[in-house]
């Protein structure tokens, strides 16, 4: 793969790459009312979108805006689905064949074969390593604050440019990065913020491992995690990592961020981790026992059967099963409720 992007806008941009854009970005959602529309005169709009994107005479849509409260409050801007078919082109034909091989090994949200169990394993396996190599160790935990409302646009297109020399590709992907308001704030709902909020903080990810020279360093999104041999080379690391971010990317590092000793083990991606144990967070459990109850109450009282109670369970089962469940899963899941 060239390290640069060039002259591939075009190369590209075909019927066939957005009608295969629009059905995997309706893929799970074709009960949606906006694609059951779309898809009665799908070839008019992709010939329409075509044009667009050939003339350069398209147009990102605004936004509709709505709140979220898990896992925390969240502000999500959701896109028209014609400008959602442009940015699954986009990531599929661009951003991720050209970026992620670019990417730390260690960096794993949102990215095909890695994702957060396999983030949670891999640091389970260093902290094991780093037990029986030094016994005790310390362990540098960071979040950035308001991380997708923090990314400056300037940056990012700079950070961006660096690759794509391609004009009529940073025509697009400005387009799309300046389609809501402010300087700064990438919308959560957009599939490209995902893959720009990858790109931005991989500028941190090849500082900490190729200047800083940090061994056991793992991310999923602005979520990460340092193993260190002394509580001095933590603090060092702190230091730098914070100035980096300050000066080169216009971030803060928030109030979780801290410094302690391994035995205390870590929180991340939703999991308590130490060298031999993995566990589901107090936070986790108490979402899938209020679920688990709300779905059985559902069942005896024939609003819903139990096959589709299991379908609403999915994420739930695939989140706790790579943790030390046994208990939790025999109270909720096999045990008769008096």
């Amino acid at each position: 793969m060239p390290k640069t992007i060039r002259n591939k806008y075009y190369k590209y941009l075909s019927y066939e790459k957005l009608m295969e854009a629009h059905k995997k970005a309706r893929k799970g959602k074709s009960y949606r009312k906006e694609i059951i529309m779309f898809n009665l005169k799908q070839e008019e709009y992709i010939m329409y979108l075509l044009d667009a994107l050939e003339n350069k005479t398209y147009k990102h849509g605004g936004y509709q805006v709505f709140y979220v409260t898990e896992p925390k409050l969240r502000k999500i801007e959701k896109s028209r689905y014609i400008d959602r078919i442009v940015h699954r082109w986009l990531v599929d034909n661009f951003l991720e064949p050209y970026f992620v091989p670019t990417f730390i090994e260690s960096s794993y949200a949102c990215i095909s074969g890695r994702g957060m169990h396999k983030a949670c394993l891999d640091a389970q396996n260093a902290m094991r390593h780093c037990k029986n190599k030094w016994g005790t160790y310390y362990i540098l935990k960071m979040d950035v604050t308001k991380y997708f409302e923090n990314i400056d646009k300037e940056i990012l297109i700079s950070i961006l440019e660096r690759k794509i020399l391609d004009k009529d590709l940073m025509w697009l992907i400005e387009e799309i990065i300046y389609s809501n308001e402010g300087r700064k704030n990438l919308p959560i709902g957009n599939y490209t913020s995902q893959m720009f909020a990858n790109i931005y903080l991989n500028e941190v990810d090849q500082y900490v491992k190729k200047e800083l020279g940090v061994k056991y360093y793992f991310r999923y999104m602005d979520d990460s995690v340092l193993l260190v041999s002394s509580k001095e080379e933590a603090k060092y690391c702190l230091a730098k990592i914070k100035e980096f971010l300050y000066l080169k990317l216009g971030l803060c590092l928030n109030k979780k961020t801290q410094i302690f000793k391994n035995r205390q083990g870590v929180n991340f991606c939703g999991y308590k981790i130490n060298e031999y144990r993995l566990k589901i967070r107090d936070k986790g459990k108490r979402k899938l026992k209020n679920k688990v109850k709300k779905l059985k109450y559902l069942v005896k009282n024939g609003s819903i059967n139990s096959l589709e109670a299991k379908k609403y369970l999915c994420g739930h089962i695939g989140y706790i099963k790579i943790a030390d469940t046994w208990n939790l899963e025999n109270k909720l899941f096999y045990r008769e409720e008096n």
